[in-house]
């Protein structure tokens, strides 16, 4: 593996160097083990800890087949998923993994007993498997998460409605919260050369996601001019949506739970920010009752903030504890746009204020390439910047995914996996000087 690590680090590599160097065996990945999916029957979802569950072992390196590239992971990132596949919710993802197997020879290679996690990844091509073309041994690379065979009609006008549409990392296996990863060709896009390995690594999933939810035409279509609020705006996501919105000529309402977070949104650009915890909302009177007066509150509030106007886009996802104020503080004919339900899947609102003022809901799930391909591209030219606020090694990533769990963090938690220490992996000193501030800014 040191090998592959010189490789890495060194600025004379070439694509014969990486193509010579001899690939290991086994490597270390963070995995959760199919023994362990009832070790926290009974308990809530809170007191589940991570750190009981991921460990850090050695597997046996998968050979790339048809479409498919062997990349060493010099870091990653944990996302929302990361936590869910740790305490085995909503399902354990061995079901998962199972499904994937029955599909074919290959992806039969992806049940196992232990399951590598991690939908993100800011590496260096290994090796290449029959049929890739783009990609060659020594390219740096990121990777999106979305995995798809593209083998039927459905998933040609937008491969996320592929019926084989999956996430890596987290349906799949060889994740990469890892020292190697496999990913299809598909998955790659260019590293941002003014990043380091662990800053390139953190966008990918949240990124695009914030992109196909808030900007494309498969999300909301956000315009100029737009008011979109923006739920937990200084998290993973929110960072990434706040930052769109901002570039895009939107005016975000930040939705934040203290003052530290609320600077992070001024910091960032965000005029209008909503303290919650400051301001009291409490849109639950109890666990089966919502509290419409509070939705009233929360809207003068934000009416306040944005000159007497209602908000065009809600930018969703807490889910179950936030969606019946999002429905009724979108303006007559808005938008609101859901993903993950991080606060519960089971979301209640009262469909008056959605029929009657003709609102829309629109599902999002991750990004199509296209979708994934722009929101990096828009990583690559410093028009949005990562929001990485501490990184740890991989033998630390229990700790890691507990702090995320938790919402103990800001922004995004990057982990390093070969790299040796943070600030490696940087080719553009030029633009990197330019950005550094906001490169930094969850630092």
């Amino acid at each position: 593996m040191q090998e592959i690590v010189s490789a890495a680090l060194s600025d004379n590599a070439t694509a014969a160097d990486f193509s010579g160097t001899r690939i290991p065996e086994s490597y270390r990945g963070a995995v959760v083990r199919k023994s362990d999916t009832d070790a926290f029957e009974g308990m809530a979802t809170a007191d589940k800890d991570p750190r009981k569950t991921l460990h850090i072992q050695d597997v046996p390196t998968p050979e790339p087949g048809l479409g498919e590239v062997l990349v060493a992971v010099m870091a990653s990132s944990v996302n929302y998923n990361t936590v869910w596949s740790s305490i085995f919710e909503p399902l354990p993802t061995f079901g998962f993994l199972e499904r994937y197997g029955r599909l074919n020879d290959q992806a039969r290679r992806h049940d196992l007993p232990y399951h590598v996690i991690g939908s993100d990844l800011a590496g260096v091509v290994l090796r290449t498997g029959p049929g890739v073309n783009s990609w060659a041994p020594g390219d740096r690379v990121v990777a999106h998460c979305l995995s798809v065979e593209l083998e039927s009609a459905e998933g040609h006008g937008d491969t996320l409605l592929d019926p084989e549409q999956r996430i890596w990392g987290f349906e799949t296996n060889f994740g990469g919260l890892a020292e190697l990863a496999l990913v299809k060709a598909n998955q790659l896009m260019p590293k941002a050369g003014h990043l380091s390995w662990e800053e390139a690594a953190s966008p990918g999933l949240v990124n695009s996601t914030a992109y196909r939810q808030l900007v494309s035409r498969n999300g909301a279509g956000m315009k100029q001019g737009d008011n979109v609020l923006i739920w937990g705006a200084s998290g993973g996501l929110g960072s990434f949506a706040t930052q769109l919105a901002l570039a895009g000529g939107a005016f975000p309402v930040c939705v934040v739970s203290s003052p530290d977070k609320a600077e992070i949104c001024r910091a960032m650009g965000a005029e209008a920010v909503i303290d919650r915890s400051a301001e009291g909302y409490r849109f639950w009177k109890d666990e089966h009752t919502q509290d419409p007066k509070e939705w009233r509150r929360f809207g003068t509030r934000i009416r306040e903030l944005t000159g007497g106007e209602d908000i065009d886009i809600v930018f969703e996802h807490p889910g179950r504890e936030t969606f019946g104020a999002s429905v009724y503080v979108a303006r007559k004919g808005g938008t609101i746009v859901t993903c993950a339900s991080t606060s519960g899947y089971t979301h209640e609102y009262d469909n008056r204020y959605l029929w009657m003022s003709l609102k829309r809901i629109v599902g999002s799930h991750f990004a199509n390439y296209r979708e994934a391909w722009e929101a990096n591209r828009l990583v690559c030219k410093g028009r949005i910047h990562p929001t990485l606020s501490k990184v740890f090694p991989l033998p630390e990533v229990g700790e890691a995914v507990h702090e995320v769990h938790r919402n103990l963090h800001q922004g995004k938690v990057g982990v390093l996996c070969l790299a040796p220490r943070e600030g490696l992996g940087v080719t553009n000193a030029e633009l990197r000087a330019r950005h550094l501030a906001a490169i930094n800014r969850f630092r």
